[in-house]
């Protein structure tokens, strides 16, 4: 057990010698999953997958450098939005992708990964909306990258993969429709090495 844990600190310690440490911010254009069965004042949508708006994305990087690989976790706060008839729905979460990247030529590099969501809030605008059922769900992220000295532009697309249901309520809290909120986001996004 000792030697496994020496090990592990030696490890730690050799790859931060490599480690970027980084900020990053950026815009997202997505939808929020599919609303379905909403009946409202004249408005009846059964299924509506929304028109994606866009949004935003803050946060930092940690980036260690394996020869052509590397890897990458990010902790991000992002805000969606996308328009369903005369209501929009709002999301805030906590996004933490694990990419495993490889510099292909030059300054390009792909990369590719799952991503753990962590929802902060949600609101349905015009109307009462239940928690999403699981505050922890899981989405893939894949994506192309440049970087020009301590500077990086990247453009990613996103899909979650964990069904997400959320329950909109009328003023009486009853049930009028579900909103599943599984991400699909084009994510553009700047970074800036420490």
């Amino acid at each position: 057990m000792k030697k496994s844990l020496v090990c592990f600190v030696f490890f730690l310690a050799s790859a931060s010698c490599f480690a970027q440490f980084g900020l990053k911010a950026g815009i997202n254009f997505n939808s929020n999953g599919e609303l379905r069965e909403v009946v409202t004042a004249g408005e009846n949508i059964l299924e509506d997958r929304g028109d994606a708006k866009i949004g935003y994305h803050f946060g930092a990087y940690y980036n260690i450098d394996i020869g052509k690989l590397y890897l990458r976790p990010e902790v991000v706060y992002t805000k969606t939005k996308s328009d369903y008839g005369s209501s929009s729905y709002d999301m805030s979460k906590i996004d933490v992708p694990l990419l495993l990247g490889i510099k292909v030529i030059g300054p390009l590099s792909l990369f590719a990964g799952p991503s753990f969501q962590y929802t902060l809030d949600n609101d349905f605008e015009n109307s009462t909306i239940s928690e999403v059922r699981n505050d922890i769900t899981v989405g893939v992220q894949a994506g192309a990258g440049v970087k020009f000295g301590n500077i990086g532009l990247d453009v990613r697309y996103e899909r979650g993969f964990s069904e997400n249901e959320a329950t909109i309520l009328d003023s009486n809290n009853i049930q009028i429709g579900t909103l599943d909120s599984r991400p699909s986001q084009l994510i553009f996004s700047l970074s800036f090495q420490l």
